[in-house]
């Protein structure tokens, strides 16, 4: 009898995780992750390329100070805080070339700090 509730507990736990992974991995398909760091008057990479209809996650780090990420077209205004990766996510639900900028004051070069998103049909 032991025996049985040990196999039915072992193949309740498989199942509950193959579940799991499955909805894990499903929700993530239309996904992109991207880390990005943000520096003195630089973003790396300043150059996003993704897909139209992709969901995209930006995972920023500032790692000198405090910096900002402003993404007018996709309404995107969010704080950096120095060394806390940060998370921004939008979905691409439009083609072209989005400019991107730091939106809090770094220095007397924050001006050349910028980038594109680039959506791909």
């Amino acid at each position: 009898m032991k025996l049985n509730k040990m196999a039915a507990l072992i193949f309740a736990a498989s199942m509950l995780f193959g579940a799991s992974a499955f909805a894990q991995e499903a929700g993530d398909a239309g996904t992109r992750e991207i880390e990005m760091t943000a520096k003195k008057y630089e973003f790396n990479p300043d150059v996003i390329k993704v897909k139209k209809g992709e969901h995209v996650k930006l995972v920023i780090t500032a790692t000198d100070r405090d910096h900002g990420i402003k993404i007018e077209a996709f309404k995107i205004n969010q704080r950096l805080k120095k060394g806390v990766p940060t998370t921004v996510e939008f979905t691409a639900d439009r083609a072209g070339e989005f400019p991107f900028e730091c939106s809090v004051i770094c220095g007397f070069g924050h001006h050349r700090m910028k980038g594109n998103v680039i959506v791909e049909e």
